[in-house]
């Protein structure tokens, strides 16, 4: 008869019960024959489980092993993992007396660990808070941007709050997102709202009405679709990837707040959309949000400006990265000369060495609207946290020809009133759906295989998850089998008096690798359970037969 898998675990796990109970056995005990854990009874139970258990079922009870006193638990962090409390291990024979200061600072510690423990039994789901292109538009979506540079102090400002365990940040022209990893989702969600509607002077009521919030695997499998580039507002666009990659990097940092959950989501997220563009297609002729600005001045040139974008005079605000896209789709369009505005020339600078075949009219910001006026067509694209060509701006200078401006800053660097003013087409983001949607039309095949990559990475992530369930108990059981291992290997040095230091080294260490080899078995499988139901189960019936819970 084959023995289920769970049977096999639990029989493992037994077997450690009886060889600590062997190891403080009386030797007439051990020697009866009529002792269910007689020798050669043991080894015919490790070779037939199943009628062994009969056996033992139906034979008289063994004496009940010794209580173990309670100590601290461990968390479920990896490093407390593999700690083990031993006390007295090699040198057990003294005693002390404990004052009642130390019993009531063992019963606080033990308050603690049990509420520590009980909050550890519910699972850590992660949760998403955001809104993007699809739900918000970008007048509220600046509200809520943050910096690159901010990500960590806002992060750190939302675990301080008590529902929030782990948080990140994620902030692009297109979407603010922020993954918060608790135990209690709508605590947490509280929380995270009334953080936002604080720090944007937006009131909940309007937040609400823009924001979407997903939990637990719905909250995963977003991220992957951001990462992959499947809920871009151009479709297969490669800079949100490397935006995940530092919402990561970011969170993992000494000053960083992903946690143990989060970051482990972020992690497989970035692994996950490389995985898309490297097996998929969609990627291939992909457009970022610069090159549809590129593209959508390329087909509104002529209404707006009566004239072909090639013909036009380009200026480019600000010298970054998405400037520096602008620049290389410029170039595959054939553009030969562009103006760049920038506070640091040495920067504008490097990007212009970067384009050998464009001619570089390289201006700083005081001369920006000069630039901005002799030009056809400018782009904006700088971090300034305020509009920096406004509505009073242009009516100073009156414009004398047309002028198209388009803004891919988020917060927006041009004032939504510029297109109040005659001959002025003032564009930003939310403009460019136009463009891109066909582009979405034509990645529809990919998009199908991205989504079913995606699904194998979010499966291996809440297998993952799942096993974090085992942890509280992988490690009460950890400490149940060292303090008895400590207590029965601190009996047998009394008896043991003429061994040497060393050789009682030796000991301790074989007993130490007895036991680890024991628990192996059964700890593997309960980290390997393949479904939510049978962890509970499975998890249930161990702390039931260690009484785990009286620890």
């Amino acid at each position: 008869m084959k023995v289920p898998g769970g049977i096999q675990a639990f029989w493992a796990l037994f077997q450690l019960h009886v060889f600590l109970f062997l190891s403080h056995a009386t030797p007439t005990f051990s020697r009866s024959n009529g002792c269910p854990f007689h020798p050669d009874r043991l080894l015919s139970a490790f070779q037939n489980p199943l009628t062994a258990v009969n056996g033992i079922v139906n034979s008289k009870a063994p004496p009940t092993l010794p209580r173990i006193s309670s100590v601290p638990a461990n968390s479920w962090q990896p490093a407390s993992i593999v700690r083990q409390t031993v006390t007295q291990s090699l040198a057990p024979r003294f005693s002390s007396t404990v004052d009642q200061t130390e019993l009531d600072t063992a019963a606080e510690k033990k308050a603690k660990r049990d509420k520590r423990l009980a909050q550890s039994s519910k699972p850590l789901d992660v949760h998403v808070i955001g809104l993007s292109h699809h739900n918000a538009d970008v007048s509220v979506r600046e509200k809520l941007a943050v910096p690159e540079a901010d990500w960590n102090t806002v992060s750190a400002q939302l675990v301080a709050m008590e529902g929030i365990d782990e948080a990140a940040i994620l902030s692009t022209c297109n979407r603010f997102e922020v993954y918060v990893g608790a135990h209690e989702a709508h605590e947490a969600i509280r929380d995270t709202i009334l953080f936002l509607s604080e720090r944007s002077g937006l009131p909940q009521s309007e937040l609400r009405k823009n924001l979407f919030i997903l939990s637990g695997e719905d909250a995963t499998k977003h991220v992957l679709r951001v990462s992959g580039g499947l809920d871009s507002l151009v479709v297969g666009e490669g800079q949100i990837l490397s935006q995940v990659r530092q919402c990561y990097l970011h969170g993992i940092e000494e000053d960083g707040s992903a946690g143990k959950v989060t970051s482990r989501m972020l992690n497989v997220a970035v692994s996950a959309g490389k995985r898309v563009r490297a097996e998929t297609a969609i990627s291939r002729g992909a457009v970022s949000i610069s090159s549809a600005a590129v593209e959508f001045s390329n087909m509104r040139a002529p209404k707006d400006l009566n004239k072909d974008f090639l013909d036009s005079k380009l200026c480019i605000v600000g010298a970054g990265k998405m400037s520096r896209l602008l620049v290389t789709h410029m170039s595959s369009f054939g553009v030969k000369e562009v103006t760049l505005v920038n506070r640091n020339l040495d920067n504008a600078q490097a990007l212009a060495d970067e384009y050998p075949d464009v001619k570089f009219n390289i201006r700083p910001m005081t001369e920006m609207w000069d630039a901005v006026m002799e030009s056809d067509i400018a782009y904006a694209s700088t971090a300034a946290t305020e509009c920096i060509i406004t509505k009073e701006g242009l009516l100073q200078r009156q414009p004398t020809k047309p002028l198209m401006l388009v803004d891919i800053s988020v917060p927006r660097n041009v004032e939504q009133q510029c297109e109040e003013v005659e001959s002025v087409f003032s564009y930003n983001v939310d403009n460019l759906k136009s463009v891109v949607a066909r582009n979405t039309a034509m990645r529809r095949k990919e998009v199908l295989e991205a989504e079913d990559l995606l699904e194998e990475e979010l499966q291996k992530f809440l297998g993952w998850q799942q096993s974090l369930q085992a942890i509280p108990t992988i490690s009460s059981l950890q400490e149940k089998a060292e303090q008895m291992r400590a207590a029965e290997f601190g009996k047998a040095t009394k008896k043991l008096s003429d061994l040497s230091k060393k050789e009682l080294q030796i000991v301790d260490k074989m007993t130490k690798g007895l036991v680890n080899k024991l628990l192996h078995g059964p700890m593997t499988s309960l980290r390997s359970s393949e479904g939510p139901e049978e962890t509970r189960s499975t998890l249930a019936a161990v702390k039931a037969m260690f009484k785990l819970g009286n620890l």
